[in-house]
């Protein structure tokens, strides 16, 4: 078996040597060096798979030596070892990149299982790469190859140059302004106006003030004439987002807008003409609304000319590959992170996983990954999923797809819940061995046997 290769640094020989022992010991390689420089010379010779330093060392320090190594794009996990663990220097420390950083004098146990955890990047498989996705120049970025989307794009393309009424539903988080700024970018008037009112977020009497304006001194507090929406948008496009929100009166209104393409201002005696394509969205379902009484049903009409449906997630999973890297690539330039990657792990986490809020929630879900991940890989501790638990696959489910013999299988599930139970129990084996009620002997095979380090 390949042994993996510490690099610990520090510059004093009691502490090198301990180290030395105790990683070779457990079957490491390990390499030192006695202070920043040396360190950086040997890092230019070979690379580790996890490095090792004090903080507080002569000349350079840890903190500078970790800038520095971040600096010439080294990628080796780096753990910082301190005297003093106070908040700054937490703090600094992850903010600097370092994999995780432990006090002195620290448990045995929980130093190995620190160096595992580190060591392990090196063997993890990475997926939903940043460069698995090509970057659209457009800034509507309508992300998947399903079926499912494959049907909504067609429908944007045999919409876009006309001047029909679009209503578009889906849940919420699914994305319905993109394929509206879709629609108006690919039309005519795209070089027009494309203005979004969203019903949900303003009350009636200000909502109708948006949309159609006012004269001044209509109303207390109207010292200035104000143009509506209507106006500004005249040849481009109007989206109203959760138009099933809006108020009956208003209703009535917007279908006068929408069917003679005029209006009013508040106060005004001028008719004002207009010219603006109308597209709306709802999470609702509008045609039980309109049974209710709750909207219009000549308004309802008159929106859904053509119908557009934006599948959630969980019903087109096979995107889910495309949009974390699409994701990944966003959030390593906006937060200038350089994060390569998600482990197999953590993409069967995100695979298993129904998304309840959909493609907003897992863009959230991996903007924070990203700015949490202690190393260049995604592994599932750096995953918060807040709706539901994090749902882990059936263990053999893989495993059977692939019709592989029933002694493959279940080394597989052996496998995996000897691997669940080493987590569980932060890779104390003396208490793995116990909660699966087999002695430590058996265990240590059982690893050797599965390639588990």
């Amino acid at each position: 078996m390949n042994q993996k290769l510490v690099l610990v640094v520090d510059d004093e020989e009691s502490v090198r040597q301990f180290l030395y022992d105790v990683l070779t010991d457990e079957h490491y390689r390990v390499e030192t060096a006695v202070n920043g420089e040396e360190c950086l010379e040997k890092l230019r010779r070979f690379k580790p798979d996890v490095l090792i330093t004090d903080i507080r060392m002569p000349e350079r320090d840890g903190f500078s030596l970790l800038e520095k190594i971040k600096e010439n794009g080294f990628t080796t996990p780096v753990i910082l070892m301190t005297a003093f663990g106070t908040t700054e220097v937490a703090i600094r420390s992850m903010k600097l990149g370092a994999f995780d950083y432990i006090v002195k004098p620290f448990d045995l146990d929980e130093f190995l299982n620190l160096v595992k955890r580190a060591v392990a990047q090196s063997d993890t498989v990475v997926t939903f790469k940043p460069e698995d996705v090509k970057e659209e120049a457009s800034e509507i970025n309508l992300i998947g190859n399903s079926m499912a989307m494959q049907a909504v794009y067609k429908d944007i393309g045999r919409v876009a140059d006309s001047n029909a009424t679009v209503l578009i539903q889906g849940e919420s988080g699914t994305g319905k302004e993109l394929v509206a700024r879709a629609i108006h970018s690919n039309s005519s008037r795209r070089n027009k106006p494309f203005i979004k009112i969203n019903c949900a977020n303003l009350p009636d009497s200000l909502l109708e003030s948006e949309l159609f304006g006012y004269e001044k001194g209509a109303f207390t507090g109207a010292s200035n004439t104000k143009i509506g929406k209507f106006e500004v948008a005249h040849q481009g496009t109007i989206f109203f987002d959760e138009i099933g929100e809006i108020s009956l009166s208003t209703q009535a209104k917007l279908l006068r807008a929408i069917q003679e393409k005029e209006f009013d201002r508040i106060g005004g005696t001028e008719t004002l003409k207009v010219d603006v394509r109308i597209l709306v969205a709802t999470n609702r379902e509008l045609k039980q609304t309109v049974l209710e009484g709750g909207f219009r049903e000549d308004l309802f009409f008159r929106l859904n000319v053509v119908n557009i449906s934006i599948p959630p997630l969980r019903e087109r999973k096979e995107d889910i590959p495309l949009l974390v890297a699409h994701f990944l690539a966003k959030y390593n330039r906006e937060s200038n992170r350089q994060v390569k990657g998600f482990s197999e792990e953590a993409k069967r986490v995100l695979l298993a996983y129904d998304w309840p809020g959909n493609v907003r929630e897992l863009e959230n879900v991996v903007e924070r990954a990203i700015i949490m991940a202690r190393g260049p890989i995604v592994v599932p501790e750096d995953i918060e999923l807040t709706a539901q638990e994090k749902k882990q696959p059936i263990p053999w489910q893989n495993t059977i797809e692939q019709n592989l013999p029933l002694k493959k299988i279940v080394a597989d599930v052996e496998r995996q819940v000897i691997l669940k139970a080493l987590q569980d129990h932060d890779w104390c084996r003396t208490s793995v061995a116990q909660a699966l009620g087999i002695n430590r002997r058996s265990l240590y095979a059982k690893m050797k046997e599965f390639g588990i380090e």
